[in-house]
């Protein structure tokens, strides 16, 4: 006979579980048999292992080599790129003539480790040289008018612009009548017409033969220092030794991974761990970093910092640092930049906890499809960060907006398979000017268009996005038994790395699963631990979930359930034990 107690208990758990969000799973195609059959035989490794290679394109003994032994003999030659000739014998040309060359460079973490990259490595062979980053507010992204001005000021001859300048047709045009040539690397989406610079570097142009077309703007820059390299006969090891200032530019502007992008991280991260330049040496210090450095631990610790320097003061402290060759000097500097990250981490709080309640306080906000948020004093410089944390909430394309020089400018973000910047273009009447990716954009239109574009941008993206886009996705590679979890599984995996856009950490799921009793733990108010046991194979495993308390009672009920999760390590008292770390949780 059941008591009214268990009904109530019953009924106060199903009300838990309806008010936590529901994420859809989506498992990737596994592969065919035959194919698992054939590459089996060319390299002996475990079912589970073969498919994951097999998903990521890597279906032969060589792929495989290529893709676990990354190897800088196979960096694509600079000289396929569009205009990399010309760009080249225009520097050569300004060495001749003793001409003076301005580094430009954006002010986020791809242009100013390009700024650094090509600014230190030039500085080895050429003296006449200066670095310019503009600033965020007075002078907005992008080449601008004072740069131009400073460098004609200065009698800067030539302007190699890194991670930005694709669609600076006026600026370009302007530098021209003041006798300054313009060298262009880029990797943001050319417009229909290109700038009128001596070269045009972007892999992404339509003419663009270069094979690989996802490099980030200081992947760009670092080709031209690869061509200019090649054509000189330099030594090309000094060259490499600037690897890790790539690695930081791939993992902060979220490029894929895979290809030539997969080398150049591997070998950077490398030199990241073992012998990093002083400057990240001291991002890593003051971040507190131990152990070894990934992708992700650098789009977490040291973009944010870097990226703070331009956000609340002025981006060329962040330069100043990357160039720092005195470990004194280079520790002083990563303080003053980690002061900043602080700053801006007390801004995106109070600005994210503004743009929440402002949408949860207009019943039309709440039931949009999209986010557009304005408010005249909000910080300039977490505006990006502040659209991710809005996404982060309510799931759906977001633009914040705030004043800038009497312009109300802001960043977009999207959610998976929404274009945001083909959006975007389709509101341009009321924009002075936009650009950016397929998942973020940045954008600049008059305060009093603010509300027209709105308007027609939720018509636009409610015209286009579907439903399934508006619900949280976790992407599974492979359902797994926790029996075939074992160090030499999890050894393999980890040679997987560098993980990222393109070759992300697997994350498996499990079916059949049970809490061991009274192992469920809930850790400082907000993270859960448990023991999860296989029904049907005994198997079992630690599982951690960040932020995931809510599910402690569920759990501990003894619901059979089902888990998405990636697997890392942990070591305790000299032990390491294998763990699984959740993404979400399904109950049966």
């Amino acid at each position: 006979m059941h008591h009214l107690s268990d009904y109530l208990s019953c009924f106060s758990l199903r009300i838990v579980f309806l008010q936590i969000m529901q994420k859809r799973w989506h498992y990737i195609e596994q592969p065919e048999e035959e194919s698992l059959k054939r590459f089996g035989e060319e390299l002996s490794t475990s079912t589970e292992l073969l498919s994951l290679l097999l998903q990521r394109g890597v279906d032969s003994f060589d792929k495989a080599k290529r893709f676990f032994v990354p190897a800088l003999g196979n960096l694509y030659d600079p000289f396929r790129m569009q205009d990399m000739d010309k760009a080249v014998q225009r520097v050569l040309l300004a060495f001749t003539r003793k001409e003076k060359i301005l580094i430009y460079g954006d002010y986020d973490v791809d242009g100013t480790t390009s700024v650094a990259l090509v600014f230190s490595y030039l500085s080895r062979r050429y003296s006449l040289l200066d670095y310019y980053v503009p600033d965020r507010y007075a002078e907005g992204y992008g080449v601008s008018a004072q740069g131009i001005e400073y460098a004609h000021a200065n009698g800067f001859k030539l302007i190699i612009s890194l991670d930005c300048g694709i669609k600076a047709i006026e600026k370009v045009g302007m530098a021209k009548e003041l006798g300054i040539d313009f060298i262009i690397c880029d990797h943001h989406r050319p417009g229909d017409v290109l700038p009128p610079a001596v070269a045009v570097l972007d892999p992404k142009r339509e003419d663009c033969a270069y094979p690989f077309k996802e490099l980030s703007g200081c992947g760009v820059g670092f080709k031209l220092m690869q061509a200019l390299c090649e054509h000189q006969g330099w030594d090309k090891s000094e060259l490499f030794s600037f690897l890790d200032l790539l690695a930081v530019s791939i993992a902060a502007d979220i490029v894929p991974v895979i290809d030539e992008n997969r080398v150049l991280a591997h070998f950077g991260l490398q030199m990241l761990n073992d012998s990093p330049r002083p400057g990240l040496k001291a991002l890593k210090d003051v971040s507190n970093l131990r152990g070894d450095i990934d992708i992700s631990r650098i789009v977490f610790t040291i973009g944010p910092r870097i990226n703070a320097a331009g956000r609340v003061k002025h981006a060329r402290a962040a330069v100043d640092l990357l160039i720092a060759e005195d470990e004194h000097m280079a520790a002083e500097l990563a303080d003053e930049v980690d002061k900043n990250n602080d700053d801006r981490r007390n801004f995106d709080a109070n600005i994210t906890r503004e743009a929440i309640e402002m949408i949860e306080q207009d019943e039309s906000l709440v039931s949009a499809k999209s986010t557009v948020l304005f408010k005249a004093d909000w910080h300039k410089g977490v505006i990006g960060i502040v659209a991710s944390r809005c996404i982060e909430q309510f799931y759906r394309p977001t633009i914040i907006l705030t004043e800038s020089n009497s312009k109300a400018t802001g960043s977009a973000r999207s959610v998976p398979g929404f274009d945001v910047y083909n959006a975007i273009e389709e509101c341009s009447e009321f924009l002075e000017q936009f650009g950016g990716h397929r998942y973020a954009a940045g954008l600049t239109l008059p305060v009093g268009n603010v509300d027209a574009f709105r308007k027609k941008f939720e018509e636009v993206v409610r015209r286009r996005i579907t439903e399934e886009m508006l619900t949280p996705l976790v992407t599974i590679d492979l359902e797994i038994k926790l029996n075939r979890i074992n160090d030499k599984f999890f050894q393999n995996l980890r040679r997987m790395a560098p993980f990222g856009p393109g070759n992300m950490q697997p994350v498996f799921s499990s079916s059949n699963i049970r809490a061991q009793n009274g192992s469920v733990r809930v850790l400082k108010e907000e993270h859960l631990k448990f023991l999860a046991i296989e029904q049907d194979t005994g198997a079992s495993i630690t599982v951690i979930g960040f932020g995931m308390a809510k599910y402690a009672e569920l759990i501990e009920s003894g619901m059979q359930l089902k888990m998405a999760y990636n697997l890392g390590e942990n070591e305790f008292n000299g032990q390491v034990t294998i763990q699984a770390y959740l993404k979400d949780l399904k109950f049966e």
